[in-house]
C-alpha cells in the first residue's frame, strides 16, 4: 500500500473515531440551537461595529469601549451555552487526536521511531 493510500486510510479511521463522531454531533446540535445562532450573529455584528468604528476617520473611543463591553458580554453568553460547551470539548479532543497523528508523522520524517 502506498503512502497516499495509507493517508486515506487514516482519514477513514479518523471519521470512524468516537471523537470525530462526537464533534459532528456537537456541530449539528450547535447549528440547530436557535438561541446560540442568534448570539453568534449578534457577536459578529458587534465585531463588525468595532471594526467599522476603529477604522473610521475619527474613531469614537467611548463607542469603541461600549462595543467592546457588549462584545465581551455576548461572548460570555455564547461560551456558557451548553451546546457551545459540548462543541468546544469535542473540538479540543479532536484537535488533540490530529496533533498526535501529525506529531507522529513529523517525527517519523525527522527519523524518529514512529512507535
Amino acid at each position: 500500500m502506498d503512502i497516499i493510500a495509507l493517508a486515506r486510510e487514516i482519514g477513514h479511521q479518523i471519521q470512524a473515531d468516537e471523537r470525530y463522531l462526537a464533534l459532528k454531533a456537537a456541530q449539528k446540535d450547535s447549528d440547530a440551537d436557535g438561541d446560540l445562532q442568534e448570539l453568534i450573529g449578534e457577536f459578529n455584528l458587534k465585531r463588525l461595529a468595532i471594526n467599522n468604528e476603529s477604522t473610521a476617520e475619527n474613531p469614537d473611543n467611548e463607542k469603541l469601549a461600549q462595543f467592546n463591553r457588549e462584545l465581551r458580554e455576548v461572548y460570555a453568553k455564547i461560551m456558557s451555552n451548553d451546546h457551545m460547551k459540548a462543541y468546544e470539548k469535542a473540538k479540543n479532543e479532536m484537535d488533540q487526536l490530529v496533533q498526535r497523528v501529525q506529531a507522529i508523522i513529523l517525527q517519523s520524517v525527522d527519523g524518529a521511531d514512529p512507535d
